[in-house]
C-alpha cells in the first residue's frame, strides 16, 4: 500500500460502505450484574479488505467507540487470526472474507427486570482493495433489555461458532531476543502435537520485518520462529498470534530473554552420516523377512532361476530392480524431508496417515495375495520374473512401496538421523534404505553361484506361491486394522467392501484368462476403479479427548459432572489441549503414573478429561467460570462439596495420590 493510496477519495465513505457490519448480542435479555457477548460481524465486498489489530505495514486497525447505559462497560475487541496480503513488497495483515469481532459487555447490578439497555458503537475503520484506500465509518445499535440471561440455541451456536475462530491462549509463557538483527522466539509446544504451516503475527510493531520469511523450526519440546527483526525494535513483553497448519491460532505472551538458536548440524558429521546409512541398509535388509516383502522377493527370485537366461539379462534385472526400489525410497524421502521443512509434523510411513492412502494400499496388497493364491495371472510385471528389465523396476517399486507399513530393527536410529541430517546427507540415508531392501536380489543377479543354489524348477513352486499368499492376507488384515483405527468401523468396513469387489472383478478376470476371449481384464478394472471411488469417500474419524492415559476416564461434559456428583462419588477434571506443554508434562509425570491410577481406583475417584484442542466454545465457557483464560485447569471436587478445589498448574504425583 503506498501512501498516495492512503489518501485516495476520503468521501467515498459517505456515498458507499464496501464491509457490511451487524451488532448482535449473545442473549437480548443480559441479567443484572452479568457479561454478555457481543460480536461485530464484518462481510467485505467483493475485491476488498480489512485489518486485523496489527494493520502490518500499511492500514489502520478498527476502533470502536461505544455509547452504553449508565455503568456498564465494554472490553477491547477480540480479533480472529488474519491472513497475509503482500502488494508492493509490503506486508499487510486483512481480512479478505467475513470475520467476526468479539467483545464483552459488563451490565450493571441492581437493574430492574424490563430495563432497556441501548447500546451503540461507532466504527472508524480502513478498507481496500489493492490499488485504493477509503477511510469508512459505521454506527451500529442494539437494543437490549435487563431479563434472565438466556441464550436461544441458535443464538449459543452462533457465537460458539465466533469463538471457535479466536486464539486460544498457549497457557506458557514464551521468549524473545533480537540477536545480531535476527528476531528469534521460543515458544512451548509439545514434540507430538501437530503443527504444519505456522506463522507468528506480532500484535504490535517493532518486533518483525513483516514481508520477511520466517523459519519455523522443532527443537524439542520448544518452536524456535526465526526471522529479520524489525528495523527500530522495541523493549518488552511480546504478544502476539501463532498459526498452526489446522486453522488452530494460539495467542502467546513472550518475554524478552536470552533464545538460543534450534539445534541443527550446520555442517555435515560424515560419521554420523555414515553409520545412519549403514544401518538403513541392515534395516532394509531386515525388511525382506517381513512379509509384506519376502513373497515378492522370492517369486521374483525363483523367477530368475526359472528363466534361464544369460548372465547379461540377470544382471539387467537386478539393476532395474535395484532402480525400482531406491528410486521410490528416495521420492518417499523427499517428499517426508519437505514436509517437515514446511513445518509438518510427519514420519516414515507418513503417507499411511491418510486412510485413503491405506486404502488404496489395502486394494493393492489384496490384489497380490490373491494372485499369489492363483487367482488370476498378471501378464506384466510378473513376480516370477519373466517381464525382463521392466517388470523388474516396476517390481521393485511396487515392493518398496508396499514395505512402508513394515519396520524393522535399525530403522528408527537410521531414519531418525536422516531427520536430522542435512537434505543431502538425508537422502543418502533413504538411498540406503532401498539399497539393503534390493540387495538380496541385487546379489542373486550378479552372483551365479547363489542362482545355482535356488531349488530347480517345479509344482513345488506352485504350492510355494500359494503358501506366500497367506503372510500378504496377513498383512491385508494389518492394513484393515489400521485403517479401522484412523476411519472407524464405518471406513474399514468401507474398504473391505472395495476389497471384496475387487476380489470379485479379479475372480472374474481369472476365470476369463482360463476360457480365453477379448477383453480378459475388463471386469478386473472396472471393479478396481469402483473400488478406488469407494476408498476415495473413506474420512478419517475425528479425534476424541485423550481419555487412554488414566484407566476409567471418560470425556468431560457438564452433565455427566453433574452425574457423577449426584452419586457422591469424587471427581478430578482436568483440562488439556494437544498444543499445551506444560499439560503434557503434568499427564506424563503425575496424571497417568501407576501410583495416581492405584490412589484413584482405591478412592473410587471418577477422572473427566476435557480436550480443549479444537477451542471447543462450551469447555472454554466453562474454563471461563473458573477464572482462567485457557489450559491447564485441574479441578477436584471432593464428597460433599458444592464447589471444586483448583488445583495448581504443576502438579505432583504425591498432589494426586492425596485426593480423596
Amino acid at each position: 500500500m503506498t501512501a498516495v493510496s492512503l489518501l485516495l477519495p476520503t468521501m467515498a465513505g459517505a456515498q458507499a460502505r464496501h464491509v457490511a457490519m451487524t451488532l448482535l448480542a449473545e442473549s437480548d435479555r443480559p441479567a443484572p450484574g452479568s457479561t454478555v457477548a457481543l460480536a461485530i460481524h464484518a462481510v467485505p465486498a467483493s475485491g476488498w479488505h480489512g485489518y486485523w489489530l496489527n494493520p502490518g505495514d500499511a492500514g489502520v486497525a478498527t476502533r470502536a467507540t461505544w455509547t452504553l447505559p449508565a455503568g456498564a462497560t465494554a472490553g477491547a475487541l477480540a480479533y480472529p487470526p488474519p491472513g497475509r496480503l503482500v502488494i508492493a513488497g509490503l506486508m499487510n495483515h486483512v481480512y479478505e472474507r467475513p470475520w467476526t469481532m468479539l467483545t464483552t459487555l459488563t451490565v450493571p447490578k441492581g437493574l430492574a427486570p424490563g430495563t432497556a439497555l441501548p447500546v451503540r458503537v461507532k466504527l472508524d475503520y480502513l478498507v481496500c482493495t489493492e490499488t485504493i484506500c477509503v477511510p469508512e465509518t459505521q454506527e451500529l445499535n442494539t437494543q437490549l433489555t435487563v431479563g434472565d440471561g438466556a441464550v436461544t440455541p441458535a443464538r449459543r451456536a452462533q457465537f460458539d461458532a465466533w469463538r471457535r475462530a479466536l486464539p486460544r491462549p498457549l497457557g506458557s509463557t514464551a521468549t524473545w531476543q533480537i540477536d545480531a538483527e535476527r528476531f528469534r522466539l521460543s515458544v512451548p509446544y509439545p514434540a507430538d502435537a501437530p503443527l504444519g504451516q505456522a506463522w507468528f503475527y506480532p500484535a504490535r510493531g517493532g518486533a518483525t520485518d513483516y514481508p520477511a520469511a520466517q523459519t519455523v523450526t522443532r527443537d524439542g519440546e520448544r518452536l524456535v520462529i526465526e526471522t529479520k527483526a524489525a528495523a527500530t525494535p522495541e523493549r518488552g513483553a511480546l504478544e502476539g498470534v501463532l498459526t498452526l497448519g489446522d486453522g488452530t491460532a494460539l495467542a502467546l505472551v513472550a518475554q524478552p530473554g536470552t533464545v538460543a538458536p534450534a539445534a541443527a548440524s550446520a555442517e555435515l558429521d560424515w560419521g554420523v552420516a555414515l553409520a545412519a546409512f549403514g544401518g538403513a541398509v541392515l534395516g532394509g535388509l531386515l525388511l525382506n523377512i517381513m512379509p509384506c516383502v519376502f513373497p515378492i522377493l522370492s517369486l521374483k527370485a525363483l523367477g530368475l532361476a526359472r528363466s534361464g537366461e544369460s548372465e547379461r539379462h540377470a544382471r539387467s534385472e537386478a539393476l532395474a530392480y535395484t532402480a525400482g526400489v531406491v528410486l521410490v525410497c528416495l521420492a518417499l524421502g523427499a517428499t517426508l524431508l519437505a514436509l517437515r521443512a514446511g513445518g509438518a509434523s510427519a514420519g516414515w510411513a507418513f503417507q499411511l496417515q491418510d486412510p485413503r492412502v491405506v486404502g488404496v494400499l489395502l486394494l493393492l496388497v489384496v490384489a497380490i495375495a490373491l494372485n499369489l493364491a492363483g487367482l488370476f495371472e498378471l501378464p506384466t510385471p510378473q513376480f516370477a520374473g519373466r517381464s525382463g528389465a521392466s517388470g523388474a523396476f516396476m517390481t521393485g517399486a511396487l515392493a518398496a512401496f508396499v514395505a512402508t507399513p513394515c519396520t524393522g530393527p535399525f530403522m528408527g536410529a537410521a531414519l531418525g538421523a536422516a531427520l536430522v541430517l542435512p537434505p543431502v546427507a538425508a537422502l543418502m540415508v533413504f538411498a540406503g534404505l532401498g539399497l539393503g531392501i534390493a540387495l538380496p536380489f541385487l546379489l542373486i543377479g550378479f552372483v551365479p553361484a547363489l542362482r545355482r543354489r535356488l531349488p530347480k524348477p517345479g509344482m513345488w513352486m506352485v504350492r510355494l506361491r500359494h503358501i506366500l499368499s497367506v503372510p500378504m492376507f496377513a498383512t491385508a488384515l494389518a492394513l484393515a486394522w489400521v485403517l479401522g483405527r484412523q476411519a472407524g468401523v464405518d471406513g474399514m468396513t468401507i474398504a473391505l467392501a472395495a476389497a471384496l469387489l475387487a476380489g470379485l472383478g479379479l475372480w472374474w478376470s481369472g476365470r476369463r484368462q482360463v476360457q480365453g476371449g477379448r477383453l480378459v481384464w475388463a471386469p478386473a478394472l472396472v471393479a478396481l476403479l469402483l473400488g478406488g471411488v469407494a476408498i476415495a469417500t473413506v474420512r478419517a474419524q475425528p479425534a476424541g479427548a485423550a481419555v487412554a492415559g488414566v484407566a476409567g476416564a471418560e470425556p468431560f461434559t457438564e452433565a455427566r459432572l453433574a452425574a457423577l456428583r449426584a452419586e457422591g462419588r469424587p471427581v478430578f477434571a482436568y483440562f488439556t489441549a494437544d498444543w499445551c506443554l506444560t499439560c503434557k508434562v503434568n499427564e506424563k509425570a503425575a496424571i497417568e503414573t501407576q501410583s495416581v491410577a492405584d490412589a484413584f481406583r482405591g478412592n473410587k475417584v471418577a477422572v473427566l478429561v476435557g480436550d480443549w484442542t479444537d477451542g471447543d466454545p462450551v469447555l472454554g465457557r466453562f474454563i471461563a467460570q473458573h477464572n482462567r483464560a485457557g489450559v491447564p485447569l485441574y479441578l477436584f471436587y471432593p464428597r460433599g462439596t458444592a464447589d471444586p478445589r483448583v488445583l495448581p498448574q504443576v502438579l505432583t504425583p504425591a498432589m494426586l495420590t492425596s485426593l480423596r
